[in-house]
């Protein structure tokens, strides 16, 4: 269960620079997200004429998803940021910032390239990424691990449709 004070970090009173922090934090995956899309928008045309598999959602729910995800990721990722700093720290924001970095070349191999197959591997890899950040994010909150969460289960959902896409085009 998430805490009601998520926003909080552990160390106590919420100060002026915490809110520039978490801003920060929240704005860097949304504006990952906003640059890889807007290069790979033209790919959105493609997509609309794809086989795809039972359960694929309406196209204009995806942009609404990964809204929702990359802000909660930001929360997470602040969460983890506003602890003291440590090594371990250090490691699980390094591991975060490279799955958001796999995470920005998704696109481009899925809807920039029609590489489906391979976008398919990569998210797998993707996959592993996450778990790992989950994992490494609960050592230092629970509340980020928590908030990771739903981005692993949209991940397994978006691997089920990206594996049928594959397979079918």
């Amino acid at each position: 269960m998430l805490s009601a004070d998520l926003l909080r970090p552990e160390r106590g009173i919420f100060l002026k620079k915490d809110t520039r922090k978490l801003i920060t934090c929240i704005a860097v995956p949304l504006a990952t997200g906003a640059v890889s899309g807007f290069f790979t928008r033209n790919g959105m045309k493609v997509f609309a004429t794809l086989n795809k598999p039972p359960l694929s959602p309406p196209g204009w729910l995806f942009p609404v998803v990964w809204t929702i995800l990359f802000i909660m990721m930001g929360i997470a990722s602040f969460l983890i940021a506003s602890r003291p700093k440590s090594r371990a720290r250090d490691k699980a924001l390094t591991l975060y910032g490279i799955q958001l970095a796999v995470n920005f070349l998704w696109p481009f191999f899925f809807f920039g390239a029609g590489w489906y197959g391979f976008a398919f591997l990569w998210l797998i890899f993707l996959w592993g990424l996450v778990y790992c950040c989950i994992c490494t994010f609960g050592d230092f909150s629970r509340n980020a691990a928590y908030l990771m969460v739903p981005y692993l289960a949209w991940l397994t959902f978006a691997g089920y449709l990206n594996l049928f896409i594959a397979l079918w085009n």
